[in-house]
């Protein structure tokens, strides 16, 4: 940056208008390196980064920020975490974007780039968006230095296990234990390329493993016994017929269900032995998502009775685990980094709305720190499928809008 060397300003007096005259260099780095920018975001992608599984991603985006010139490394839980310099204490404001993805490509082939501009394969969009942003800022930073002297610098960090039964582990670590979590002052979560959406109010959410057993055998000298997939079966059609009936009743406060997984059975002809479902449930009321948990012991409770109550011999058992929690939360109307994020919005003219989601910015969100999850820029669609895509036409606008609002925050 050229502009304002030396001096400091107060908070009040940084507009969005000033910000973007002292950052115009690196405003216009975004749109004139788009091809590296493109070609950061399909190597990143070939890199497999399932939950639990994302330390070679991690190694590859460590190395990357040090390329770059950025103090990068892995911290405890293992997030990449980037500073300008080592030397760098803060306070920081965080722009943060998971690594892991639902699916991962199983070639390098598997993610590509059409002729069309446009990439397809596992996580494009959710998130190798998110973690092309981050190195597109690193870069930026770091191509348009010295920075005006503000107030606070940026903590760049891919973080880990956002995805699933992840359960939010690595923005929990960054937040709660880790060394640098008392001194960060907001957060800037990026996830998918929407500009549309602002997303303030933390959607919670919890897991469930519902898992019915019994003594199993041949489908034809055993045939009485108990079935736990029997019993399974009816317990998900008991659960789901009573979040039909309580929507129809309630439709006011949104709630949400899926059977994401289930398994049982290890032939047609043998009764299985042990059958498992993996439940996710959702709500934007903690009393209706604890009112959805009570449920689940219900149906389960009934559909056992009712197994075995028909069986002729050998009962099942049936046991529920909760395997994970999103807490809830929500950005307070009159917070600073809501206001910076439409002042922003204003000047780019882009149109976006306040939402309510579940992200990495539910851990803060649920601590009461200030915090958004926003999008990059570009499009995409067909997250967490086979179909995934991205298209990066527009992402440049969405760069400068991370920018922008990390230097209002930065300036406070």
């Amino acid at each position: 940056m050229q502009a304002d060397h030396g001096v400091r300003r107060a908070a009040a007096e940084w507009t969005v208008t000033a910000v973007a005259e002292a950052g115009r260099e690196c405003l216009q780095w975004f749109t004139r390196e788009k091809s590296w920018i493109n070609q950061q975001h399909l190597e990143l992608c070939r890199i497999p980064a399932p939950t639990f599984f994302e330390q070679k991603r991690a190694e590859w985006m460590a190395q990357r920020f040090a390329g770059i010139g950025w103090d990068a490394r892995l911290d405890r839980a293992g997030n990449v975490v980037a500073r300008l310099s080592a030397a760098d204490d803060g306070p920081y404001i965080v722009i943060s974007a998971h690594l892991d993805t639902v699916l991962a490509p199983r070639m390098p082939e598997e993610v590509s780039l059409g002729a069309e501009g446009k990439f397809h394969g596992p996580g494009v969009s959710d998130n190798g968006a998110g973690l092309t942003a981050l190195l597109a800022v690193a870069r930026a930073i770091k191509s348009c230095l010295p920075l005006p002297e503000w107030n606070a610098t940026p903590l760049l960090v891919a973080n880990v296990a956002e995805e699933g039964e992840g359960n939010l582990n690595g923005m929990r670590y960054l937040c709660r234990q880790s060394p640098l979590a008392g001194r960060i002052r907001g957060y800037i979560v990026l996830d998918g390329p929407s500009t549309g959406h602002i997303t303030v109010q933390a959607l919670a959410s919890r897991r469930f493993e519902i898992l019915f057993q019994g003594p199993g055998g041949h489908s034809w000298s055993d045939h009485g016994a108990a079935n736990p997939v029997h019993a399974l079966s009816r317990m998900i059609t008991l659960f789901t017929d009573v979040q039909s009936a309580e929507s129809a009743r309630n439709g006011d406060v949104r709630r949400s269900y899926n059977f994401g997984v289930i398994e049982g059975g290890v032939s047609v002809n043998s009764i299985p032995s042990s059958a498992r479902a993996k439940l996710d449930i959702r709500s934007e009321s903690i009393e209706v998502l604890d009112d959805m948990a009570a449920q689940i012991s219900g149906a389960a409770e009934k559909a056992k009775e009712t197994e075995n109550g028909r069986a002729s011999g050998g009962k099942v058992t049936a046991k529920i685990r909760e395997t994970g929690m999103r807490p809830g939360g929500r950005l307070h109307p009159e917070a600073s980094i809501l206001r910076h994020i439409r002042a922003v919005d204003t000047h780019l003219a882009i149109r976006s709305q306040p939402d309510c989601a579940s992200t990495d910015a539910n851990i803060p969100l649920s601590m009461g720190l200030p915090a958004i999850s926003i999008g990059t820029g570009g499009a995409g669609g067909g997250a967490h499928s086979p179909s995934e895509w991205f298209h990066p036409e527009g992402r440049d606008l969405g760069l400068k809008r991370i920018f922008l609002l990390l230097c209002l925050l930065m300036a406070e």
